[in-house]
């Protein structure tokens, strides 16, 4: 059987190994296992999101409110955007999806960084667009400024903060970019990880409402997969002009997020004390990755987010991966990226200190 030739150019996309993979491979009881492979909120959901779900899950047989009321009601308020600015995704990536569809097609030019979220390019693959990357590892605008007047790209892909780096512009930067861009080319905001850079730095915050105020031709993206906790009910937002909405929402399908989903995020939004518990955690294990790194002569670019990336020199990054795998400890490795380096989630003390022990036995036994 042949399919679609874009295919041919596209790598399948990498997640973090789950946890009933290790239990099933290595025999490890579950409850021994600590996953810092995918960027979830190690404190778990809101206690309010549970009881929630508890409370609903019989019924389930309903479908979804395909107006999605409730949840845009509180995005809007949150946000101090309208409702008719607002669209809802089956997790963020499916907002990307719908910005490739609605804006590009087989004869566009998509621009993104050089390392970056791997969907932007699978999707733009996928319509058989081609994919221009700037030539540093970390954003650079002066660098997505020259490609951009080379080449005059469709899309532009902003991910603030970048994943799977760490790094992060400026508000600042990305406003002078942005005036310099024509008004008929998307710029995607992805801030994905914009609560744990807003924690650390009020400099990388970008407000929704804003952003797309001043700038028309731009979306911003949110998740609730990272500081919200709800990475298993996958559920995002678009924020942007209502004419991108509007264009954005024919092609999303009908009920394309479940009904506990709605509540989840509903009730994640809510509970903002919750939301300030997990980025407090995350400001305060941050330093001692720093930390180990410089003792082990380890390169790393200063995180925005709930994760941090060793480059590594001596040691290979799947042999490290896959010895923390079989003892328990789930990190993501970037060979994928082209990049001998390890990606660690920022877990809680107790989870960050069996991954310290294990990297030290790691380097002894060489």
């Amino acid at each position: 059987m042949t399919f679609n030739t874009a295919l041919d150019s596209i790598s399948t996309y990498e997640a973090g190994k789950p946890i009933e993979l290790v239990v099933r491979e290595f025999g490890i009881k579950e409850n021994e296992i600590i996953k810092l492979a995918s960027n979830e909120n190690p404190l778990g959901a809101s206690p309010k999101v549970l009881q929630s779900i508890v409370k609903n899950v019989s019924n389930i047989y309903l479908y979804p409110d395909d107006s999605m009321f409730a949840l845009k009601e509180s995005l809007s308020q949150y946000f101090k955007v309208h409702t008719n600015e607002i669209i809802i995704g089956a997790g963020s990536d499916q907002i990307i999806e719908f910005c490739i569809h609605a804006k590009a097609n087989k004869n566009s030019k998509i621009l993104m960084a050089k390392t970056t979220f791997a969907m932007y390019e699978i999707y733009s693959k996928a319509i058989g667009a081609r994919v221009i990357k700037t030539q540093g590892e970390i954003h650079n605008l002066t660098e997505f400024l020259e490609c951009y007047n080379t080449h005059n790209p469709s899309i532009i892909f902003l991910c603030v903060p970048n994943n799977p780096l760490g790094d992060c512009l400026d508000k600042s930067e990305i406003y002078e970019f942005l005036k310099q861009i024509n008004e008929d080319t998307l710029v995607i905001i992805d801030g994905a990880y914009q609560e744990y850079a807003k924690a650390k730095d009020s400099a990388k915050s970008i407000d929704p409402q804003e952003l797309i105020n001043s700038f028309p031709n731009t979306i911003y993206l949110g998740t609730f997969s990272k500081a919200y906790g709800l990475g298993g009910m996958r559920i995002g937002y678009g924020i942007a002009k209502e004419s991108i909405i509007k264009a954005l929402s024919k092609l999303r399908p009908p009920f394309n997020v479940t009904t506990l989903s709605l509540l989840a995020a509903l009730e994640a939004l809510k509970d903002q004390e919750h939301i300030q518990k997990s980025l407090q955690n995350n400001l305060e294990q941050m330093p001692y990755f720093e930390s180990f790194a410089k003792e082990q002569g380890l390169d790393y670019i200063p995180s925005y987010t709930n994760f941090i990336t060793y480059f590594l020199k001596e040691i290979d990054s799947t042999q490290i991966a896959n010895f923390l795998l079989q003892r328990g400890v789930i990190i993501r490795n970037l060979s994928s990226y082209g990049l001998n380096a390890i990606r660690i989630t920022i877990g809680t003390k107790e989870q960050n200190k069996k991954f310290f022990t294990l990297f030290h036995h790691f380097l002894n036994q060489k």
